[in-house]
Order: structure tokens, then sequence, then C-alpha cells
């Protein structure tokens, strides 16, 4: 019979053999058989009770190691960008071991708070102590909401601030944070959401008054997710950067280089000029020139500040304030192309004819000097003959450029790429934050020059990568799904309008519709159906084409201030002509797809949280309006209600179907339209529509409408407000019902 083993003895084993950890495998361990298995349970239960050990089922593990097989909690994105986890069954003593997550091809996007089970392993880095691999995710750990905190006699209520959301959550007594009452909060659920009742909460930060200046925008930022403050390393990376000098780069700095944005842009990434080309083969033409901000140079693969602008993506744009990709250092300073400073570039030259067609391009690294920035409205004003005292200087080169715009129009329609007309909102805010005016931005020929001469940048970056064979970030959108069309051509239908049908579907065909449409009534819903008919553009490595701007290959190259995607594109080009060491690394192409499916959701991201904020200006413009009349348009159609899309702000309201008279509605998803079954009328979307303002709620962003008159006909005053689905003749019928006093 073999000696029984000493406690410090199991411990040594089994840390030396973390997969082999029952009672079992240690008896075998140490020859141990029959009456000393007693004795061997009795010390296992010691060094469990002493914390020495961990028991988890039948197995034990050293309480200060975690076994190879966990369940963690994935936790945000950590200042490097990696994605890190905390175990969730953490015995020792001290703080949980740090776990460094290890993506591998094929593995589900993980977020903050997903639980999953995964193998462990010593990590190679110092920074941590274990790397996990995903073995499959498991559940979502709390999740996090936002609010308006509520004091109750014991705790308070949490009130939900997404207008989807009516659904309010109990907020115990000792897990309110210190929130006072009517204050912003971020909460996290207490356990297992039940079926029946309230959740409830633990509030975990306090964020203040959400109704004090410019704090729209900052519930959106947070109920989305978007990081707004940089890390002090990524800072004083961004700080630390200098002006360089011309070097080995293309002196460009005698070309009229100048800059057209918005009056209010701080920062400018993009400046154009255009010279007659003075080759007598081609009369007519013009040497184009683009020269995009050369961010690459001051954010190079592997740094702080690359790390930090691949977690957030891209920039984030608000009424009241801008979340940048990069600090202001770079976005605002070096990186932008000022007028009368020095500022690195990579330029791209193109030959065009007189019909507007390519004839070559070439890529240059350069030092540009741009001569004045100027906004749309001073470019369109020089244009049309009107200087000021920053375009009388440029007469000629705007001449110039507006020339070659004509031309490349040509090439343009010819390309005919999706022609949508959806007028752009434009807040106006006070200096204290408050809504003054919502009016729709003008749009000029000089917004629609640069637009053309940055699609075209952007395109002979794709071919010039293709042809240099190598890898980079295709710009993709793919054809509309057959579902998608057929609702395009049954909303076509219903104004008289006809979608081409048995053939491939091209841009042309939309075009088509879109001009038979021009100038109708039915202008806008047209538009707004062909727009949602549209798939989500994204960013992959795979080319699948540009549908709607009918382009075969297409890589956003142009706005690298901005956008992670284009500083991808600058790496791939600087590698691929030899400019320097600062191109792209062999392991940003290896997680190049996982980087282009990452940047696509935080480009969506953006996208929501904008909405959402300008949703929630509009509500509180309109909230001193409450009980007045507006026109506008049926732009949708649920089971619970239409949507009207309001002509002087372009604020979209709902109206419930409870609230439409006492009369049965059958809704017909097809066609997306209601029927009133005993008078037969017919609400579809498009119609013209007259509404008074039930409610406005800035909090949320909601608009309740009453539908006072549609299609020209005026609708019956209602006493409905409960809502009850029954069954008729095989049809979804929505009945109004008394409202109980």
């Amino acid at each position: 019979m073999k000696q029984i083993p000493t406690k410090e003895q199991i411990l040594d084993w089994i840390k030396e053999n973390p997969g082999k950890t029952n009672k079992r495998d240690v008896g075998r361990a140490f020859g141990i058989k029959g009456a000393d298995r007693i004795e061997l349970k009795r010390m296992l239960k010691e060094l469990t009770a002493d914390g020495l050990l961990a028991k988890k089922r039948r197995t034990y593990i050293d309480s200060d190691e975690l076994p190879p097989v966990s369940v963690l909690m994935v936790l945000p994105p950590d200042a490097n960008g990696d994605l890190t986890a905390k175990p969730l069954e953490w015995k020792g003593e001290g703080d949980a071991p740090r776990i460094l997550i290890m993506p591998q091809k094929g593995d589900p996007a993980l977020g903050a708070n997903d639980q999953i089970l995964a193998r462990l392993s010593p990590s190679t880095d110092e920074d941590f102590k274990y790397e996990a691999r995903l073995i499959r995710r498991i559940g979502s750990g709390p999740q996090r909401l936002l609010g308006i905190y509520r004091v109750g006699s014991e705790g308070g209520r949490l009130m939900p601030v997404d207008k989807k959301s009516d659904r309010e959550s109990i907020v115990p007594a000792g897990e309110t944070g210190g929130a006072k009452d009517g204050e912003l909060v971020e909460a996290e659920q207490l356990g297992k959401q039940r079926h029946a009742g309230l959740a409830k909460v633990r509030i975990v930060e306090v964020l203040g008054d959400p109704m004090a200046p410019k704090s729209i925008s900052l519930i959106a930022i947070h109920q989305h997710g978007i990081p707004d403050h940089f890390p002090d390393d990524v800072v004083i990376e961004a700080e630390a950067a200098k002006p360089v000098a011309l070097g080995k780069r293309s002196d460009l700095r005698d070309l009229p280089l100048f800059t057209i944005d918005p009056s209010d842009a701080r920062d400018h990434d993009d400046a154009i000029c255009a010279l007659p080309d003075e080759d007598s083969k081609n009369e007519g033409g013009h040497i184009v020139w683009v020269a995009i901000a050369d961010v690459a140079h001051y954010v190079r693969p592997g740094s702080q500040l690359d790390k930090e602008a691949r977690k957030r993506g891209n920039s984030s744009y608000f009424p009241d304030r801008v979340v940048p990709m990069l600090p202001d250092a770079l976005s605002g300073d070096l990186c932008s192309l000022h007028e009368g400073v020095d500022r690195a570039c990579l330029a791209l030259r193109i030959v065009l004819n007189s019909a507007g067609k390519r004839l070559g391009h070439e890529f240059h690294r350069g030092l540009m000097r741009s001569p004045a920035s100027l906004s749309y409205e001073q470019a369109q004003a020089a244009a049309d003959g009107t200087f000021d005292d920053a375009t009388k200087l440029l007469a000629g080169p705007i001449a110039d450029l507006f020339a070659a715009y004509a031309s490349a129009t040509k090439a343009r329609n010819e390309r005919q790429p999706l022609n949508l007309d959806l007028p752009e909102r434009k807040i106006i805010l006070s200096d204290e934050g408050q809504v003054t005016s919502v009016a729709f931005r003008d749009r000029f020929d000089a917004h629609k020059l640069v637009e053309e001469f940055m699609v075209m940048a952007n395109v002979c970056a794709a071919e010039t990568l293709e042809q240099k064979q190598r890898p980079f970030l295709y710009r993709v959108h793919e054809e509309p799904s057959p579902e998608k069309l057929e609702a395009l051509r049954e909303t076509a239908d219903s104004v008289g309008l006809q979608l081409a049908k048995g053939q491939v579907l091209k841009t042309m065909h939309l075009n088509k519709l879109l001009n038979a449409a021009a100038g109708t009534e039915d202008a806008e819903v047209i538009n707004m159906t062909v727009l949602r008919s549209m798939t989500q553009a994204y960013y992959g490595t795979q080319n699948m084409g540009h549908f709607g701007l009918n382009l075969r290959r297409y890589a956003h190259f142009t706005s690298p201030i901005r956008r992670y995607a284009d500083l991808i594109v600058h790496r791939a080009l600087i590698q691929a002509h030899g400019w320097d060491d600062d191109g792209i690394l062999p392991e940003d192409v290896d997680q190049m797809q996982e980087t282009g499916e990452w940047i696509s959701q935080t480009e969506r991201r953006s996208m929501l949280a904008e909405r959402d904020t300008t949703d929630r200006y509009l509500a509180a413009f309109l909230s001193e309006r409450v009980g007045n009349e507006f026109s506008g348009r049926v732009s949708g159609i649920a089971r619970f209600g239409l949507f009207v899309k309001l002509d002087e702000s372009g604020a979209d309201g709902m109206i419930p179907l409870s609230s439409l008279g006492r009369e049965y509605w059958v809704y017909n998803d097809e066609m997306k339209s209601l029927t009133g079954e005993r008078s037969g009328r017919v609400i579809s979307v498009g119609m013209p529509a007259t509404v008074r303002l039930a409610e406005a709620t800035p909090l949320t962003g909601g608009l309740l409408l009453e539908l006072l008159e549609v299609g020209g006909k005026s609708m019956p005053k209602s006493d409905s407000g409960k809502r009850s689905r029954i069954k008729h003749k095989g049809r979804k019928i929505v009945k109004g019902r008394r409202r109980k006093k």
C-alpha cells in the first residue's frame, strides 16, 4: 500500500495536471485504493474548506488557477482594441486573472457581456495570464439599459429612453448608485428576466440631467456604446506628431489644390483641382488632381492610435458634436488640409478626355499647400460669377474644375448610377443647445462635383490595387433581393407607375422609375421606397461590385480621417508602391476580413445613433407645437399602425390603429396597405395626409399623431383606444375598442 500523500503533494499534482481533476484521477495518481479513499476524500474536503481548492461538480481545481475549459464573460475592447474576458467562477485570492480572447476564423462576433465557453491556455503576452479560444457562445450577460431614474418608496423605477420600449424596470433599494430623481442613468439587469412582472436593475453610472444643453446626443452615444473619450496614451501619441518635410515626396505645392466642404467643417481631408490638358492628342481634356490627407504617415500599424481608430471604426456626427475616429491633434490639425500650410497627402493624377472618360491615372505620395478652404456655397457662387476675397484669386482654377466636372458628368450619365433625390435635413442649434430651426440642406453642383471626383478616386484606388495584386477592403453594395424588388413594384403600381420585370435589374431601370415620379406628388415616396429596397453596403475582401454606383469595383480611399476602411486602402497603396515602411503589414492582411466585418458594424452603429439623435432633436423642436396641424405623407404601414412623414421638418410620427375610428382594418402585408372592412377605404404608402400632433417626447424621440385626413378625405373621430386582433375570413383584422373610463 502506498503512503497517503500530503496536502502539498496533492496541490502540486493538481497544478501540473489541470486536465485530470476529479477524485478518481487523484487517487489513481497516488495509487490510493480501498479504505484509503476515505482519507483522500477527507483531505480534499479540507483543502476545499480552506479555499485552496475549488470544487466544480466532481472535479477539483487549484483555487488560484482556472480549469482548461471555463465560462467567461466578454468585456468591452480595451485601449489596445483587444477583446478580453473575465472568469465567472473565480475562487482565488486577489483579482481575477486577465484573459485575452484569441478570435479564430469563423468565430461569431462577440460583444461586451456575452457569456462564452472557452478553452484556456497560458498566455505568451505578459499582460495576460491566459489566452482563450471560443468553444461556443452560451448567452448574454447583464443587459445594459439607458433610462431616467425616478425615486420610489423603496428604491425607484427606471423609465426607458428608447422609443421602441415602454417597459419600466424596478430599481431596488441599495441599487440606485446614488442617482437623483430625474437623472439620466445607465443600468444593468439583475438576474434573469421573468416572463411576468417588471425586471429588476442596478444603476451602474449616473450621466446627469437629460435635458441639459447638448445632452441629447450623449444619450445616443451611451445607448449605442460609441467610445467618446480617448485614452491618455492615444492622446499623448497624437500630440507628439510633427509636420512632414518634403523628403522623397512629390512636391505638389504649386498645384491649386483647394478644399470644398460644409461651412462648419472642422477637418478637411480632401482637396481637388483641374488643369486643361496641354497634350494636343487630348483636346478639350483635363488633368484632375485629387489629394487626400496622408493619415497613414501618422497612424502606424500596431500603434495605440491605430488600435483606437480600429476600435471606433469611423467618426460619428451629431448636430451638436462630432465623436472623431482620431484625436483633434490629428483630425483637426496635422491631418487636415488647412489653407496656407504644408500638409502630407496621397495624391491621384487623373487624365480625362472631353467626354469625361478616364484615359489613365497614377498615385503620388506628396506634400501640398492649399491656397483656400472654400464652402460649398462659396464654390457655387464663384462658378455662377459671384466672387469674394477668397474665390476671386481662384477664378481660373474654379472655372477649370467646373469645366472638368461638366465632362465627367457626360460619362456619369452614360454609366447611370442610381439617381436618388432625397433631401437632407439640417438641425440648427443655438449656443445653448436648443433647436432654433429645421431646414433641408441646399444641394448645389459644387456638392455633386466633389462627390463625382471622390467616386472617381475611389475607383482608381480599387483598380490600382487589383492590378498590383494587393489585398484591400472593397466597398460592396449588392443588388436588391427579389422580395424587396417585388415590394417596390407593388408600391410603384399603387401610384400608377411601373418597374421593369422579367429582366436583370440595372440602375437604369430604377432611374427610369425615379424620373417618371419626379415632379409629382409621389416623388418622395418612390425615392424612399427605392432606398429601402437597397441592401446595406459593407466592407469586405471579396469584390461583389457596387450596385448603386453601377461600378464593377470600388474602395473607400478619400476619407481616412473619419473612416478606418480608407486608412487600410492608403496602407495598401503605400505598400504596393514601395513608398515607405508604414504600409500594410502581414498581420493586418490576416485579419482584414474580420476588420471589414467589424467596421461595417461600427458604421451601422453610428448611423443608428445619428438617426436616434435627429429624432430626439426633432421631437424637442416640435414639443412646443403639440395640438398643431401638419401636412405630410404616409411613409410606412405596419400591423400596429401607420407612419406619416411631416413635410415641414421631415420628422416621422406614428398613428396607432386604435385611433382610426370604429372600423375593422385589413392589413395587407404585401401591399403595405390598410383597407376598412366596412367603408372600403384604403390607406397606402405615399398618400398625402393631414395630422394633428398629439404628443412629442424628446427623451425618446417619439411623435404620436392623430390622422385627420388622408388621400383628400377626412377621417371620422375616434373614441377607440385599445386594440384586439381577431381572425376574419383568413385575414388579419385589427379592431378598435372603446377606452375604459
